[in-house]
């Protein structure tokens, strides 16, 4: 798998795996990823602005907490 890129859902697991975030964040991030699919796909109808605005303050605060 050298060269490739992972997925996101791989990179989130082995990223709670090697205890650089717990369960709770884990799943923070995995409702992200899904909030963003459905933007990505246009099911507008499958969220509202109100989680838009609690994705991009959480993504904000995770970069914070964990900056690269």
């Amino acid at each position: 798998m050298a060269g490739k890129p992972k997925k996101a859902d791989t990179m989130n697991a082995d990223l709670k795996k090697a205890g650089v975030y717990d369960g709770l964040q884990q799943k923070e991030v995995t409702a992200w990823m899904d909030l963003r699919n459905k933007a990505a796909h246009g099911n507008y109808a499958d969220y509202d602005r109100d989680q838009v605005r609690r994705l991009i303050s959480g993504v904000e605060a995770f970069m914070r907490k964990y900056p690269a």
